[in-house]
């Protein structure tokens, strides 16, 4: 095994409680995780088994994306050694800081309640490499909270940007708050990270919606609430973010995984 993907295989045994035990994966609507995924780019998932590191569900798009048959991917390896040599440490480090993070802010037992993103480099069908963002959730935990199965989705940015801002982000969902662009090097300035209260749990569901086209009326009538609060809301996020329009916002809510 490569010495980078060990780096990787180290950190997730460190992040196991007591011992990990196998769960079974629930039945999912995959469609429905599609329709959930804002594609700003070519994007794919599938479903990590941590338990023995299998890779399953692959999704349409993979082989495209990277030049390889989903058949001969088998572990987590497999897509371990697509990653750029240089990104290893990175998400070794992305992997560790996000979890300890959840586990100091949101506690371990709300696991499946979180998002985790953050960018790193891929391999290529073309044999280079492009940016790209990934996305986990959580799907199961076992008796000892240990993560077990996970969804990962991957996105192509390269599009939008070039440049790996070296942070990561922990969405908040069923209520809980996110953290957003947090330096995954702390040496690094976060003078540009979104702290924990940037967006509340009601601005980052307005930022979805306008993700998906939806003008002001339409969102207010989504969400119960008047034009007037949703454009009270949209100034505030933009001023937030630091986007002076709703394509930028959009724009960079994709690059850093938060929409």
């Amino acid at each position: 095994m490569k010495e980078s993907i060990q780096l990787m295989h180290q950190v997730w045994d460190k992040l196991v409680v007591d011992k990990r035990h196998p769960t079974n994966l629930p039945e999912i609507d995959f469609n429905e995780i599609v329709s959930a995924v804002f594609a700003a780019g070519p994007f794919y998932y599938y479903i990590i088994d941590f338990f023995d590191l299998s890779i399953s569900h692959i999704s349409e798009g993979f082989k495209e994306a990277h030049g390889v048959d989903p058949e001969d991917i088998h572990t987590v390896n497999d897509i371990l050694a697509l990653i750029h040599p240089e990104d290893m440490a990175l998400v070794s480090k992305a992997e560790q800081a996000a979890f300890d993070h959840m586990t100091e802010h949101l506690g371990i037992q709300n696991v499946k309640s979180c998002k985790f993103s953050y960018n790193f480099r891929f391999k290529t069908a073309r044999n280079d490499f492009e940016l790209y963002n990934h996305q986990s959730l959580i799907l199961t935990t076992d008796k000892n909270n240990n993560f077990v199965k996970s969804l990962n989705i991957h996105t192509n940015i390269h599009h939008l940007t070039q440049t790996n801002n070296n942070t990561y982000s922990i969405i908040g969902l069923n209520g809980l708050p996110s953290y957003l662009n947090l330096p995954i090097f702390e040496e690094e300035d976060d003078a540009d990270a979104l702290s924990t209260n940037s967006f509340s749990s009601r601005e980052i569901e307005i930022i979805k919606l306008i993700a998906d086209g939806m003008p002001t009326k339409q969102i207010a009538d989504r969400l119960f609430i008047a034009p007037e609060t949703v454009k009270s809301h949209r100034k505030n996020i933009l001023r937030k973010a630091g986007c002076t329009n709703s394509n930028a916002l959009v724009a960079r809510g994709v690059s850093e995984g938060w929409i």
